[in-house]
């Protein structure tokens, strides 16, 4: 009889943690996964090492790209320029492949 109750009460507070998840997700308090939801301003869009410590980094920050150097002494501001302008001088990968 107690085994049936502890099971009653675990099953009672699982149902109410997953009714309290849906309403947070349907008032938007609550979200999982990076496709909903608004577009992020910032995001990493590419990493190329260059050795152990040294690395490029290419940050997208609202409608700009940044190339930005990192190194064991810190980060510098390598470039920065218009995200659109990189979406249209970037060759495509289909003709490299071929």
């Amino acid at each position: 009889m107690e085994l049936i109750r502890q099971m009653l009460a675990v099953s009672g507070v699982l149902l109410l943690l997953a009714a309290s998840l849906w309403w947070l997700r349907r008032r938007g308090l609550a979200r999982f996964g990076g496709s909903a939801g608004p577009q992020r301003s910032m995001q990493a869009v590419e990493r190329l090492a260059l050795g152990p410590q040294h690395a490029l980094h290419l940050v997208r920050l609202g409608g700009r790209g940044l190339l930005v150097g990192v190194s064991p002494a810190g980060c510098t501001l390598l470039e920065s320029f218009e995200w659109a302008s990189i979406q249209t001088a970037a060759p495509s990968r289909r003709g490299e492949d071929q």
